[in-house]
């Protein structure tokens, strides 16, 4: 059994792709660049708004000045949106509940804003997630490994003690980096394909399949 548990955001714990999609959307639309569908979006996002957008942009217009402007659409949108489409993955509560129950602190590190991801972690999960690590201004975002680092050492935890989940190959990456094992969900934005590619240690298909593994009883 781990005795941490941490999470990415986006794909894992929440189903966001709609709400980042139409901020996206608005966002370039506001500037008249091309919109793009949800299976885009699931390839565009992983690395923080900012790549997001850059991502969306079209190559030619992909310079800081241009994505940092067509960033401040999306930021003034999504601030008053993020609450829109995003839901919670099926059996996600039920599972954080369990954890807690077995006395496994979970936590939360992901490539969204720290603001809006304490936010939404509080609105769905309250106390069922005990810290949120999002991206900071000046700190390295994933797969650099500070921020399970900056946990292992909060909780005293070994790596071998923690386990690491997302659903694509910058969370496996992430865990790779740390030293620490790694489950690839696969009801998230990416396939298993790429989760397998990356390393993941195990692949979990729904919330009772990833809480056996957590908890060491996988079979």
């Amino acid at each position: 059994m781990y005795r941490l548990a941490i999470f990415d955001l986006d794909g894992t714990l929440l189903n966001s792709i709609g709400d980042l999609m139409s901020a996206c959307n608005v966002a370039l639309a506001h500037f008249n660049y091309p919109l793009h569908e949800e299976k885009d979006y699931k390839q565009f996002v992983g690395n923080g708004i900012y790549k997001l957008v850059e991502r969306a942009l079209p190559i030619e217009d992909r310079g800081e000045e241009c994505v940092k402007e067509v960033k401040a659409v999306f930021d003034a949108y999504y601030k008053e949106h993020s609450l829109d489409q995003t839901r919670p993955y099926e059996g996600i509560i039920e599972l954080l509940t369990a954890l807690k129950a077995e006395g496994i602190p979970c936590c939360v590190l992901t490539n969204k804003v720290q603001a809006y991801a304490k936010e939404l972690v509080k609105h769905f999960f309250g106390d069922l997630v005990e810290e949120v690590i999002g991206q900071r201004e000046g700190i390295p975002t994933k797969p650099n490994p500070i921020g399970v680092i900056q946990l292992l050492e909060s909780y005293k935890v070994a790596p071998s003690e923690c386990i690491y989940v997302g659903d694509s190959n910058v969370d496996i990456k992430t865990a790779e980096n740390a030293g620490v094992d790694a489950i690839g969900v696969l009801w998230g934005f990416r396939d298993e394909k790429e989760l397998k590619e990356a390393g993941a240690t195990y692949l979990a298909k729904d919330t009772h399949m990833l809480k056996t593994q957590i908890l060491g009883e996988y079979k």
